[in-house]
């Protein structure tokens, strides 16, 4: 039974139990009353430690259960989201695409996979270090999450890729223009404080995108539709291409 409930039961144990001695103390000690109530009072008395104990108990159960919750939630989360940036990982982006394919299929639906990879993320490594590198990959994971809308969901894929699903898609122009939205948001300047020395390294990327039932009608070809159109884009310069039918 719940916690509260037995913190209930020994108030009124309590307020019983003084109600007996207050009435036992008005008594004559000698009297045939006065020893029933005196052992009224010896068995309460044993009650309320009892439930004094059964409370104490149930009180750690709760806190251990409790933390035990938290606990197996975290671990899920953590199993789930990127260490790094605490985006979706690889893993969650697959299961909302698969979720998102199905919805689409059911409601006609149209959706997009963009995959986005940083152009000269090798050469930030080289220049600023590992740490530098860290904390671009952060602020790319902020901006990129800054501009996602509600029911989408972006994702660091891994290294510096990151994928972003675009659900219920109107017009193909709608994912251009949020495609030049998220480069417009990756490109803007970024200030870098590495051992209190100023860095601002220049951040592009290119993005390749895939749509549904177009270009692929399963998860895992329509990130393979994304990654070859990211690699066109990359090619021409052009920041962001569709995947194209015969690739």
């Amino acid at each position: 039974m719940p916690a509260n409930f037995l913190a209930d039961v020994l108030a009124q144990s309590e307020r019983i139990h003084e109600l007996i001695q207050q009435s036992a103390r008005e008594l004559s000690p000698d009297g045939a009353i006065a020893g029933q109530l005196h052992d009224a009072s010896t068995t309460l008395t044993a009650v309320i430690q009892s439930l004094r104990v059964e409370i104490r108990d149930r009180n750690m159960v709760d806190h251990q259960l409790a933390a035990a919750v938290e606990q197996e939630e975290g671990s899920r989360i953590a199993a789930l989201h990127d260490n790094l940036t605490g985006l979706p990982n690889r893993l969650l982006f697959r299961d909302r695409l698969q979720h998102g394919i199905a919805q689409a299929k059911r409601h006609r639906w149209t959706l997009a996979v963009m995959f986005v990879d940083l152009d000269n993320f090798k050469a930030i490594n080289d220049t600023y270090g590992h740490d530098a590198g860290d904390e671009v990959l952060h602020t790319v994971a902020m901006r990129l999450k800054q501009n996602t809308r509600d029911a989408d969901t972006v994702s660091r894929y891994g290294g510096d890729e990151f994928l972003y699903l675009v659900n219920q898609i109107r017009e193909e122009s709608d994912i251009a223009m949020i495609a030049a939205k998220l480069l417009k948001a990756i490109h803007a300047p970024c200030t870098l404080n590495l051992a209190g020395v100023a860095a601002m390294p220049c951040m592009r990327a290119s993005i390749g995108i895939s749509v549904f039932p177009r270009d692929g009608i399963t998860v895992s070809a329509l990130i393979k539709s994304a990654d070859g159109a990211m690699y066109g884009a990359k090619e021409s310069g052009s920041g962001y291409a569709f995947a194209q039918p015969d690739g």
